[in-house]
């Protein structure tokens, strides 16, 4: 692993993008030993506002908690992604939701373009649980780049989500693995 590997999630408020950053955190700490930090900002609006969260992990010191060139951006608005897409590390990886999101400007990131919002709704049949979706999808490339494992990401899922829904928040998880695994 690199000295430092920052991930943004981005979209609307209610999206559950904050939610996402602090479980990847929480895997990274707990499950692989990782320092992890966790940031946010979002928009005064309580649902369809701006929001961002963003996790830094490392195996060293974390000097600075904010992503400046994040290796791994997962978008789920249009908003999100005009914004954000040129701030991608050169070879980074940057997932797109192709719901809400319909052009991705030239990055020097590989990008890809996703069914997560759809995934959350006709597979699931909630779009409350687009971010587990987006976990998934995380899951994979983190996996994939060496950096964690699926399982550490899932685990801290099922540790934080509410008494009751750990089926369904599971069945999410896997659907966008198991997206991001048909591709890469």
């Amino acid at each position: 692993m690199r000295d430092r590997y920052e991930i943004r999630f981005a979209g609307s408020g209610g999206q559950g993008v904050i939610l996402a950053a602090v479980v990847v955190g929480e895997a990274a700490a707990i499950y692989e030993g990782l320092n992890s930090v966790q940031t946010q900002a979002y928009g005064p609006e309580a649902r369809g506002g701006k929001s961002k969260s963003e996790v830094v992990i490392s195996r060293g010191s974390i000097d600075y908690p904010k992503a400046t060139s994040p290796d791994l951006q997962i978008i789920l608005n249009q908003t999100s992604c005009d914004e954000f897409i040129g701030q991608t590390a050169k070879g980074g990886v940057v997932v797109v939701d192709d719901t809400y999101v319909s052009s991705v400007a030239d990055s020097e990131a590989e990008v890809f373009m996703l069914p997560i919002v759809k995934t959350a709704r006709e597979k699931i049949g909630r779009e409350l649980v687009t971010n587990m979706v987006a976990l998934g999808v995380t899951a994979r490339v983190l996996e994939k780049e060496g950096l964690m494992k699926a399982d550490s990401i899932k685990k801290a899922i099922l540790a934080r989500v509410p008494k009751g829904t750990e089926e369904m928040n599971e069945k999410a998880f896997n659907a966008g693995y198991n997206l991001m695994k048909a591709i890469r």
